[in-house]
């Protein structure tokens, strides 16, 4: 699981780390806050990049604001870093992805779900400091 991978070679807190296994368990923590209802599949996405993709920060809390469509999910997070604070926007997309392979369904239309299985977390149109 990729997820695990970059737990890992993350220099998140122990504390953060743990709610992050939590959370893989289907627990909650205070330490993985969404200010509205998003898919946990979603979530772990987030998760995923936050710390394959800025794995020298000591993460110790973080709080997404997002918004989930159908192909998307879209927003920032904001990562507790000791005393400050850093944010992210986001967006992931599995439709963008599908166009980015040139792949396409039965019915011509971006093959989203195929995108979606064979990339997972890696379907990050946009990851920027905020």
């Amino acid at each position: 699981m990729d997820i695990l991978r970059s737990l890992d070679r993350s220099r998140a807190t122990a504390e953060f780390k743990a709610a992050i296994l939590a959370y893989l368990g289907h627990e909650g923590s205070p330490l993985i806050e969404t200010t509205r209802y998003a898919p946990r599949v979603k979530v772990v996405r987030v998760l995923t990049q936050l710390l394959a993709a800025e794995p020298e920060l000591p993460v110790e809390r973080v709080r997404l604001e997002a918004v989930s469509g159908c192909s998307d999910f879209r927003g920032t997070v904001t990562v507790q870093v000791g005393e400050e604070t850093r944010a992210f926007d986001f967006v992931w997309c599995c439709q963008w992805r599908a166009d980015e392979e040139g792949w396409v369904d039965a019915y011509g239309f971006p093959d989203q779900i195929r995108a979606a299985r064979e990339f997972d977390w890696q379907c990050f149109q946009r990851w920027q400091a905020a």
